[in-house]
């Protein structure tokens, strides 16, 4: 964990409890979403919901989960699975707060861009 790089995002308090901002990547799609929980854990995933594409960043922060805009599918936000009978998963980035700011991960950013780009 030593050698990897982190890319700071922005400060905790940008992000309200319950709450989640999407973030943009250089390299262009897809696009982030960073939740905040009521206790102040942040995730990552991906802004697009495994259902039907929806912007999770637009959802309801429930717990460690997230409910989709669009159909209620209820995303786990530590893995990114969908909660049953729904079945389906998002991809994550890794996150950390350091000194009240949010650094995602260097090299699962890239991981996501690279995977986006493959499948476009």
């Amino acid at each position: 964990m030593a050698n990897r790089r982190w890319i700071e995002i922005g400060r905790l308090d940008d992000i309200p409890r319950r709450g989640a901002r999407r973030v943009t990547l250089p390299s262009g799609p897809p696009a982030i979403a960073v939740f905040r929980t009521v206790d102040d854990m942040v995730f990552a995933l991906i802004d697009r919901c495994p259902h039907r594409g929806g912007p999770l960043s637009e959802g309801i922060v429930q717990g460690h989960a997230v409910a989709c805009p669009l159909h209620g599918w209820v995303i786990a936000l530590d893995s990114g699975q969908a909660e049953a009978p729904d079945q389906g998963c998002v991809a994550g980035i890794a996150v950390r707060l350091v000194g009240g700011r949010i650094c995602l991960s260097a090299a699962g950013l890239d991981q996501v861009a690279r995977r986006h780009q493959e499948m476009a």
